[in-house]
C-alpha cells in the first residue's frame, strides 16, 4: 500500500515536469514520501516542498525546478547489500554521472552515495534522475 502511494506521487511529479508546471500537489502523504522528497531536495532535483495537515490525509506542494527526467518507486521488495548497490545503480540509471537510487536502511532513508559511505544495505524504494 505504501509503495503504491509513493509511486503515484512520483508519477505526479514526472507528469507535472513534462507539462512544465511549477508546482505539483501530492495526495495522500506518508513519512517515507517526505524522506524521499527530502533526498530529492538535498540533491537539487526539486526546489522545496511544504506539508499541509500531516495529521490527517494531508497534501504536499512540491516546487519543481525542471530537472527531473524520470523517477519511479519499486512496488516490490528489492533487498540489496552494500556491495551490490553499484551494480544495481549501473543497471537502473542511464549513466554513471547523474541519478540516485533511494534505499531504506536501518539508519533511515538514504541515497546510494550515503549507503556506500555508511556501508549498510537495505531495501530499494526507488530512483530518480
Amino acid at each position: 500500500m505504501g509503495r503504491r502511494i509513493l509511486n503515484e506521487a512520483l508519477r505526479t511529479i514526472v507528469n507535472a515536469e513534462r507539462r512544465n508546471k511549477g508546482v505539483a500537489e501530492l495526495r495522500p502523504i506518508s513519512t517515507v514520501m517526505c524522506s524521499f522528497l527530502n533526498i530529492m531536495k538535498t540533491r537539487g532535483y526539486i526546489k522545496d516542498f511544504q506539508v499541509h495537515d500531516p495529521d490527517r490525509v494531508g497534501k504536499i506542494n512540491v516546487e519543481l525546478l525542471g530537472r527531473v527526467n524520470d523517477c519511479k518507486a519499486l512496488t516490490y521488495r528489492q533487498e540489496l547489500k552494500a556491495k551490490d548497490i553499484e551494480k544495481y545503480k549501473l543497471r537502473m540509471l542511464p549513466t554513471k554521472q547523474w541519478g540516485y537510487v533511494v534505499v531504506t536502511t536501518p539508519n533511515g532513508v538514504l541515497d546510494h552515495e550515503e549507503v556506500l559511505r555508511q556501508n549498510v544495505g537495505g531495501q530499494v524504494l526507488g530512483y530518480f534522475y
